[in-house]
This record gives structure tokens, sequence and C-alpha cells, in this order.
């Protein structure tokens, strides 16, 4: 490794300003900064001494991902081979699985990386670690039979619209990540919406995910509902399609469903929370918040039910939270540090306001039953203002006190 080192700090001197290669230090700098910690010290204070540097700060993020991106392979084996009656392992389903999600890792890094070197090439800047978690969010947020190029393009979008014109990591409004899952979802929906979003299945199964099940009942369900005399309800609904998928409470805890690569598991979620707040990086009031909020709304949508003819507003405060990517977004995009509010008191607001706005989403526009990914955008805009008033009610209350 001393080799190595010796040959990047000579190397180092051909990248310097007015060398030949200086137009490419961001590159030096990032490889240097990869393979080898950096001696950059801060030239004025304040000092803070904490091991929990920037690039920790992500690699820890990445890590409690992969356990997702395992699952997510496995599940998109499991369901092919379970609808086409092949019989398989547990090993050959992964390796079937990693067959689709590799090809799409694969894609969002090379898009991403184009972005970050290309910008930090034309500022002058060093290349910034945040795009490398959110490339590897990415992913997670994407269907496994979703077109390369498209991803391309999306990936493309969110590094430069997300978080590149508003200056890099640190100071973006809007979580990249996101910000792509929405392009995408706008600029190509039939590939990332409706009910023929998973199309690793046979003609005679529908792809149809939990939430698009209430949102866009066929005409035959309700027809079948109507013979039995059974209400027009979620519950039921998900009953109907058990010959496709199963959608019972357990299997939309162990995500053995359709749905986004990274979505369907709710416990590694769950665990990939509680590392996330052992580790200092995710807020658990705003996780907190966002359920409480959900439960809240969905509560009084239940009972508005009764009083429509919408079955998504029979879908219970439990069925919210399992189907779909609310709690994904909820844990590791919700409580991303730099675009979600920073006070405690901001973080409850934020948060709750995240539950309520994604059932708004889900029940009243059925066109777009997955409403998690706008709320969190949304909100992502309002985090500011939310904290401006939060430190201003704080003076208020200070200035009050000492009166």
């Amino acid at each position: 490794m001393n080799f190595l080192k010796k040959i990047l700090a000579q190397s180092g001197k051909l990248f310097e300003e007015g060398k030949p290669l200086s137009f490419a230090y961001p590159l030096w700098e990032a490889t240097d900064t990869i393979l080898f910690s950096t001696n950059t010290q801060n030239k004025s204070g304040p000092h803070i001494r904490d091991n929990m540097d920037i690039k920790r700060t992500m690699f820890f993020v990445v890590i409690a991902l992969i356990p997702c991106y395992l699952f997510g392979a496995y599940n998109i084996g499991y369901l092919h081979s379970s609808t086409t009656a092949v019989s398989s392992s547990i090993l050959s389903d992964f390796i079937f699985g990693m067959t689709y999600v590799l090809p799409i890792l694969i894609t969002t890094f090379i898009a991403g990386a184009i972005c970050e070197i290309g910008f930090a090439m034309i500022r002058k800047h060093e290349i910034n670690e945040g795009f490398l978690v959110s490339c590897a969010l990415i992913p997670l947020t994407m269907p496994p039979d979703i077109p390369l190029w498209q991803l391309f393009i999306g990936t493309c979008f969110g590094i430069i619209i997300g978080k590149e014109i508003f200056g890099g990591v640190g100071t973006n409004v809007f979580n990249p990540a996101l910000t792509a899952r929405a392009f995408m979802y706008f600029a190509f929906p039939t590939k990332i919406s409706g009910d023929k979003v998973w199309a690793l299945v046979p003609d005679g199964y529908s792809g149809a995910t939990a939430l698009s099940i209430p949102a866009n009942p066929t005409i035959d369900m309700i027809a079948e509902l109507a013979k039995n005399e059974q209400a027009i309800n979620a519950t039921n609904l998900f009953s109907l399609n058990s010959m496709s998928f199963d959608f019972s409470t357990s299997n939309l805890f162990w995500g053995l469903i359709p749905g986004s690569i990274g979505e369907t598991n709710k416990l590694l979620i769950l665990l990939g929370a509680i590392f996330l707040i052992y580790c200092g990086i995710a807020s658990w009031r705003i996780m907190v918040a966002s359920v409480l909020g959900l439960i809240s709304t969905a509560g009084l949508f239940n009972l508005l039910a009764d009083y429509s003819t919408n079955a998504m507003l029979t879908i219970t405060p439990l069925e919210h939270i399992l189907i779909g990517s609310f709690l994904f977004g909820t844990v590791f995009m919700a409580s991303e540090p730099v675009t979600s509010t920073h006070t405690n008191k901001g973080r409850w607001i934020y948060g709750f306001m995240i539950g309520v706005l994604t059932v708004i989403i889900r029940s009243i526009n059925p066109a777009y039953p997955e409403g998690v990914m706008l709320a969190i955008l949304i909100m992502n805009m309002f985090a500011p203002l939310i904290d401006y008033y939060v430190v201003k009610g704080n003076i208020k209350m200070r200035i009050s006190r000492n009166a």
C-alpha cells in the first residue's frame, strides 16, 4: 500500500494548478480519498473532533441498503419461479434476480459517476460522496424490468436537477433519488406505473402491485364481490387477487409480493432503520411522526369510507404501512439529513405531514396510488420554512422569558 501511496503522491503533481492534467484534479483527489484517508484539515475554527465524517456516513447508509438488495434479487427469482411453476432453489432464485439487479445497479452508478465527475471538473471542486448513496437508492425504487436507457436518463436527471444545480451535496433542496423516481414516473409512466409494472410473470398472471388493486379494481372483481354480496373494500379485493399473488398481512410484511426492488421486505427496512438511528444518521422523530401521521389520516378515511365508493379509503392503517414504499421512503429518504428539517420540533411536523400527505395522495388520486414519493418531495420544499418558524418561535419564547 505504501508503494501505491507513493505513486499517487508523485502523480498528483501532474494534477496541480497550472499543470497539464489540472482539469482532472477531482478524479485524482477522489481516487486518493477512496484508497487512503484524506489528511485535509480545517484551516479555521470551529474544529469538531468526530469519527463520523461524510464518507463514513455515506458508507453506513449503503451498508443499511445491502440487505434490501439481496432480498430484492431473491424476491425477483422467487416470484418468477413460483408463477412459472418451475422448481428452483433459493440460490437459483437469487442468481436469477441478480441478472436483473446488477445491470440496473451498474447503469445507475455509471450515469451518476458521469454527472458527478463532469460537474466536479467544470466547477473545479472535489468529487462528493453523496452521489454514491443516491445511486444506491435509485435502483431500489425501480421495478426489475425497467429499460436501462430510461434508467440512465432518470439517474442523470436526479443527480443534475436534484443536486448539482443547487451546488452539490449539502445544498440540495430535494432528495436526488426521489427526484429521479419522480422524473421516471412522469416521463415513462407505462414502465413504472399502472397494473402491469411487474412484467416478469406469465400472461396468465396479473402484474399488479398491492396498491394498484384497490386503486383500480377490475370490472370482474366488482362483479364477483357484488355476486357474493361483499363490500368493495381493499381486504376483499386483495383476497380476490390471491389467484395471482398472495397479499396477506404476513406476505406484505415478509415481502414476497411484486413491487420495486427494495421496498417489499418490511423487516429488513426496519432493521435498516434501527441501524441508521443507532449510528446517529437518521432521525427517529421523523420516522415515528410519519407513521403517526399515516395512522391518524388512514383512520379518519376509514370512517369516511362508508360514504364513498372509493376502495382506497378502506385501506386500514396497517395495510397502508405494509403496502407500497411508505416504510422504505420514510426510513431511507424522508429522514435524509440534508433535505429534511433540522430542529426537533420541525422533525415532528415534517414527518407527520409526510404521513398525512401519503394517505391523501394515495386515496384521493387513484391514478397515482403510491403517494409517499410526492409527499416527501413536497415536504422537502417546506422543510426550510418549518425550521425557520420553529427557530423564530424559540427566539420569541426566550425573549418573553427574559422580559
